[in-house]
């Protein structure tokens, strides 16, 4: 059975944020055709997210042994127990939803965070001779990455001020997911009609993202 990992990046309520309106409606309408998916569900503002210390590593990206780990404080324990439990919860995913807004060009602190902590040696990535090698090709997954944002960015600009969902697509191909999906919520402004004009625009383009699920499920 295939999991869905919705992973929001918003400290708004779900009904005043763009990003999560959007995201909620993806999700549904997955979950509508496919009502065998299981979801699970991960708010980065809610949910704990280590800030990774030296002591948590044996090397590179390589948590520490079991008997390392004994050795540590009983609160780093812990925290070395939550960010094996983040990864471990992204690796069991088949299909990921992210929902963020654009922020100073990227995106929220809280998910370059989580990044940090599911970039882990012999579980997302390995290293061969030195060289990076994603793991996570093991199987067909799928990343959508909604993002809201309160300009519209014209498509020959989006490599230049688009640093946040390129950074988020350079990263999952790194790690091994090679297919890649974007919904973006351009053009909030200020105004609440055209955030409305904005997010009906995106919701628009989830039944094409839908229907190509179809070649993974």
């Amino acid at each position: 059975m295939q999991k869905l990992l919705y992973i929001t990046v918003n400290s708004k309520p779900e009904e005043i944020s763009s990003s999560k309106i959007v995201g909620r409606k993806l999700v549904n309408s997955i979950l509508e055709k496919h009502p065998n998916i299981i979801i699970e569900e991960l708010d980065l503002y809610k949910e704990h997210i280590p800030q990774l210390k030296y002591c948590y590593f044996e090397s590179r990206s390589t948590i520490i042994t079991s008997e390392s780990l004994s050795k540590l404080t009983n609160e780093e324990q812990e925290e070395v127990k939550q960010i094996n439990k983040l990864c471990d919860q992204f690796i069991e995913a088949d299909i990921y939803v992210v929902a963020a807004p654009m922020w100073s060009l990227s995106f929220p602190a809280p998910l370059k965070e989580y990044i940090d902590c599911i970039v882990q040696a012999n579980k997302t990535i390995s290293f061969e001779n030195e060289k990076p090698n994603g793991l996570l090709n093991d199987k067909k997954r799928i990343f959508i990455y909604v993002q809201s944002s309160g300009g519209n960015i014209p498509w020959i600009m989006r490599p230049l001020l688009n640093k946040g969902l390129n950074y988020v697509h350079d990263i999952m191909k790194f790690i091994g997911i090679s297919k890649l999906e974007e919904l973006l919520v351009d053009g909030t402004g200020i105004s609440e009609i055209e955030r409305q004009e904005a997010i009906e625009k995106a919701e628009a383009k989830i039944d094409i993202i839908v229907d190509g699920l179809d070649i993974l499920i």
